[in-house]
């Protein structure tokens, strides 16, 4: 144990220098008795807070304990909106003037703008104004223009024509063989038909109806030599169709003729003469070109082939052939 320590039974003064306590039982110096509470009411051994010795009177002049009053501190000034220190009033920062709205500058440079265009296009411009409000937008009232602008016209073309493939009538259709293309005969036109330019260089084809079949239609044979003949493929190429029409009433007195059936029984046909009229139609428009005159279907001579109706046992003569060609010859020349 070291000298200085103080004898056992006594409290030394802990706001004494080190090594300078009185004697345990001496009376502290802040005049109370040992183991009573300070007058400050800080716990027993701290330091006064104002710096001073324990017991001194503070140096801002107020009773020891008090609180010193604001302008004792060398505290900073509380910032704008911060609340300063009790007893303190809180400064407010001066708030800066408003500042004034552009918005009608630049409502009042666009109305500039606009006046000038207006006015370079023979307008004028006249404005409502408004008071006291500059965040209020003025209305432009614009004049209308003082020169008229140009006005549509309706168009002055004329109807759009038909097209070289367009149907002229509601029965026009598209052949896909040459058989097809007799349904000019029932008034009805070919679209992919060659277009009829004239006779000299028209391809044609003939077809015939018969008074027990008057709407069907069969494909008359000519001869290959003439110049309008055209094969069934190249049934495009025909321009002219001439349409072979039964006469009513026409029928001669039937000629008996006797076949052997192929059954080997002997049957008797009665074959019928008749007679026809021919015209002639253009094959893509239907429109009528021509007449072809009467042809006759004779049944004079029973033929060495023959096709009958086994219920009626009748059969029809066939148009002459080379009085077709000599109608097409005369029309087609």
């Amino acid at each position: 144990m070291s000298d200085n320590h103080p004898p056992y039974g006594g409290y030394p003064d802990p706001n004494a220098p080190y090594g300078q306590q009185p004697p345990y039982g001496a009376q502290p110096g802040s005049g109370a008795p040992y183991g009573q509470q300070p007058a400050s009411g800080a716990p027993y051994g701290a330091s006064p807070a104002s710096g001073a010795p324990y017991g001194a009177q503070p140096g801002s002049g107020a009773p020891y304990g008090a609180q010193p009053g604001p302008e004792a501190y060398g505290a900073q000034a509380p910032y704008p909106g911060q609340p300063a220190y009790p007893g303190q009033p809180a400064p407010f920062a001066a708030a800066p003037p408003p500042a004034k709205s552009k918005k009608g500058l630049i409502v009042g440079l666009a109305a500039g703008a606009v006046t000038l265009t207006l006015l370079c296009c023979g307008g004028g411009l006249a404005y409502v104004a408004f008071g006291g409000d500059d965040d209020k937008d003025p209305t432009p009232i614009a004049s209308g223009s003082a020169t008229p602008g140009p006005t549509a016209t309706p168009s002055q073309a004329g109807p759009e024509t038909t097209g070289p493939d367009e149907p002229t009538n509601n029965d026009a259709t598209t052949a896909r063989y040459s058989s097809d293309l007799s349904a000019v005969c029932e008034g009805g036109s070919i679209l992919n038909a060659a277009p009829y330019t004239g006779p000299s260089s028209a391809k044609a084809y003939v077809f015939s109806n018969a008074p027990d079949r008057p709407t069907f239609w069969s494909q008359k044979s000519f001869s290959s030599d003439k110049s309008y003949y055209a094969k069934s493929a190249d049934f495009a190429t025909a321009s002219v169709i001439g349409c072979l029409k039964v006469v009513d009433g026409s029928e001669g007195t039937p000629k008996k003729c006797q076949y052997k059936a192929t059954d080997g029984k002997v049957v008797t046909v009665d074959y019928i003469s008749s007679r026809y009229t021919l015209t002639f139609h253009a094959a893509k428009t239907g429109e009528k070109i021509g007449d072809g005159g009467t042809v006759t279907a004779p049944a004079a001579r029973c033929p060495s082939f023959i096709s009958y109706n086994k219920v009626t046992m009748k059969s029809y003569a066939a148009p002459d052939s080379g009085t077709i060609e000599a109608a097409l010859d005369r029309f087609l020349k």
